[in-house]
Order: C-alpha cells, then sequence, then structure tokens
C-alpha cells in the first residue's frame, strides 16, 4: 500500500448487518423496496463501471466533458491546498480530471460503502499522485461521518464532490438532509460540486437504464445474487426480470425487480411471499430542472454560485457555497 494513504472503516455496524436490517425491513413492506446503496458489492461496483461506458448511459461522458472543460473556473473557485471529499466515490476517475488543473491540494478523502472497491480505487489514485494524501473512509455517506484530516495541512478547507448525479436517488426531502449533513461534515466555509441530471426526451433516458447488452438488468439482478451469498437467500434468478420505467408525474427513473411467477423465498429464517408480476423497488433516478435543483440546494443552506450545462442540455455540474 502506497505510504500516502491511511484507509479509515467508519461502519458501526457490519456491512452485512446493515444489508440484512435493510433488506427483511424492505420487503416487509406492502410495496416491497430495497435501498440502492446496496447494488455496489464487489461485482455490482465493476458492472456499474461497465454501464458508464456504454454508449446509452450519457450521464458519464457528459459530465466527464463538463468538468474536462470547467476545470479551470472549478478550481478557481476551489481555492489552494483544499482537501477534497468525493462523496460515494467509486472507481475515483472524475476527481483525477480534477486533480489534472488542481493547486497543490491537501488530501483527497474519498467515502464509499464498498470496502473492497475503494481500497483498490482509493490505492490506485495515491499510486498515481504519490504527493497528495488519500484517506479513504468506508462509510454510509448518507450518515454523519467523522472526517479525517489531512496530516501535513489540518483544518484546511473542505470541498465536496458529488459527481455521477447521485443526488438523483434521493427523494427531494432526502436530497436536503444529505446536504445538510454534508454540510455539517464539511465546515462552516465548505464548497461543493455536484452533478445533477437533468428533464429530457423520455427516449434517451429508457435507453440509459435499459441498455442493449443488459449490463443494467445485470446489476440490477445482482442484488438477488448478492442476498444469495450474504444473506442465505433462496432466490431463482431467473424468476426475475430487471424493469425500467420513466415516471413523469414525479419527474424520475423507476428501476424494479418483477417476479415473473408466484414464489415464495427464504431469507435469514424469514419467508417472503411474491405475486407474478409483483416488484421490488430497487431504484429511483430523480431528474431536475436548473432551478428546481437550485431550491434544493437553497433550503439546504447553500448559495449557488456557478452552474454549467452541456450544448445537448443533458446534464449540469453546480458550485454551491455554505451560507
Amino acid at each position: 500500500m502506497p505510504e500516502n494513504i491511511v484507509f479509515v472503516d467508519d461502519f458501526t455496524l457490519g456491512q452485512k448487518d446493515r444489508f440484512c436490517e435493510a433488506v427483511l425491513e424492505g420487503l416487509a413492506k406492502p410495496s416491497k423496496e430495497i435501498p440502492c446503496k446496496f447494488f455496489y458489492d464487489e461485482r455490482g461496483s465493476r458492472l456499474f463501471e461497465k454501464i458508464c461506458g456504454l454508449e446509452e448511459y450519457y450521464l458519464m461522458r457528459t459530465e466527464e466533458s463538463l468538468l474536462r472543460k470547467h476545470s479551470s473556473e472549478i478550481v478557481e473557485l476551489m481555492g489552494a491546498q483544499i482537501q477534497l471529499v468525493e462523496f460515494g466515490a467509486g472507481s475515483l476517475q472524475k476527481v483525477r480530471i480534477l486533480l489534472e488543473s488542481m493547486n497543490k491540494p491537501a488530501a483527497i478523502i474519498p467515502i464509499d460503502i464498498s470496502r473492497t472497491h475503494l481500497i483498490e480505487a482509493a490505492a490506485s489514485l495515491a499510486a498515481e499522485y504519490p504527493d497528495i494524501e488519500v484517506l479513504p473512509v468506508c462509510a454510509d455517506f448518507i450518515l454523519p461521518t467523522a472526517l479525517p484530516e489531512s496530516r501535513k495541512y489540518p483544518e484546511t478547507k473542505r470541498i465536496g464532490f458529488f459527481p455521477g448525479s447521485t443526488i438523483g436517488n434521493f427523494t427531494r426531502q432526502e436530497a436536503v438532509s444529505f446536504l445538510k449533513t454534508a454540510a455539517d461534515n464539511l465546515g462552516p466555509d465548505g464548497d461543493f460540486l455536484l452533478g445533477v441530471d437533468l428533464k429530457k426526451n423520455e427516449t434517451i433516458l429508457h435507453a440509459a437504464y435499459n441498455d442493449s447488452r443488459g449490463l443494467t438488468a445485470a446489476f440490477n439482478l445482482n442484488l438477488l445474487r448478492r442476498m444469495n451469498r450474504e444473506l442465505r437467500a433462496d432466490f431463482d434468478l431467473s424468476a426475475w426480470r430487471h424493469k425500467a420505467v420513466y415516471n413523469d408525474d414525479r419527474g424520475r427513473m423507476e428501476m424494479y425487480l418483477v417476479s415473473l411467477k408466484k414464489q415464495s423465498v427464504g431469507i435469514m429464517g424469514h419467508t417472503f411471499h411474491f405475486n407474478k408480476g409483483e416488484t421490488i423497488h430497487t431504484e429511483n433516478s430523480y431528474k431536475y430542472e436548473i432551478g428546481e435543483f437550485h431550491e434544493i440546494a437553497e433550503e439546504a443552506g447553500f448559495a449557488p454560485l456557478r452552474t454549467w450545462v452541456d450544448d445537448n442540455n443533458l446534464f449540469s455540474l453546480h458550485y454551491l457555497r455554505i451560507g
């Protein structure tokens, strides 16, 4: 492991315990659901990386293009020797775009729920940038988290980075709550850079979440595979299919697992019954107009400083400041 990396595990419960609690609670509801954060075991994380490279999945390439095009402006707003906190860090690919322009960052603090994937991604980044402290934190980033500080430059400004439009996985009130929690973690002089997916033609959205190679379907069904492996469940994966639809009234894509027959499934000593056509709701992905997202940011105590949008009006980047 490179010398400039220090790993922090902030889980108070084991990942398996959190996963089990969420599954048993979610499947006991009249409308069954499981939080999308549990997609990201090791296999799920790798499947998502492949999804991000698909032609239909415009989000990744559009956001990366915006980051490259506006990196100088972004870095100027950030200032020098900052601690960059990436929420839901994943492969740490996008932060590299910022690092090419950043002025002597003090530290990169990636937070992610997938321990193995986080360690691998952080170690790779630390080896690539030996002069920057890399302080990965294995944690659920929606919860208050005790963040490590740079050893060389403690108490320097913290700036949040939340790419990928993951903010869209939250309801409006959940998004406000997350931003307030993030503000507490970043401190009174913190800034926040976020990627937010825009409302657009439904055909584009449908193609992105129902890709022709079936990777998104495999990603969704991997949740059942994970339950079988970690929670002693007995899901028959061939008895389920992936479904993703746009809910125009709520302005969001919705992902489901659909039961293809009447069946019963055992999980950790509990039995759950499914009718043919019954669903497990696995993800929401809200899409926003610029003004809609600014209202959310302001409700959470942030002031929008700058917004960038691609030429095709697919995606937006927002630079926010606390206060």
